[in-house]
């Protein structure tokens, strides 16, 4: 018994082994990756309109959304869902304070 107890032992020293060098790898892997671009964007919020409506848009018209004043924006990445933020403004440009990433459960759920 104590014999299955040290190789159950050693069998789990070793995966952890494997884990730490696979986590020390992992930045020097990532390296290609880091100046790869992704389209980033913020949704204020969405309606629906009639072609109609649509061709009756003039300088000034007001297109009303479907979220409150105040609510968090939605910001995606290469069109998924990732995080929500609010409104800033940085010299003189808008700009998205994050203020709460999505769950991993939230971003599946969201695929389907």
């Amino acid at each position: 018994m104590a014999d299955e107890t040290n190789e159950a032992v050693e069998g789990v020293a070793k995966a952890a082994e494997g884990v730490v060098r696979a986590t020390e790898e992992l930045p020097r892997n990532l390296d290609f990756l880091l100046d790869v671009y992704l389209e980033v964007s913020v949704e204020v919020g969405r309606t629906r309109m009639t072609i109609q409506d649509l061709l009756q848009l003039g300088q000034g018209s007001v297109i009303e959304l479907s979220k409150l004043a105040g609510e968090p924006l939605d910001v995606y990445i290469n069109d998924r869902l990732v995080a929500r933020g609010e409104a800033v403004i940085v010299n003189e440009k808008f700009g998205v304070r994050v203020t709460d990433i999505i769950s991993q459960q939230e971003r599946i759920e969201g695929l389907g």
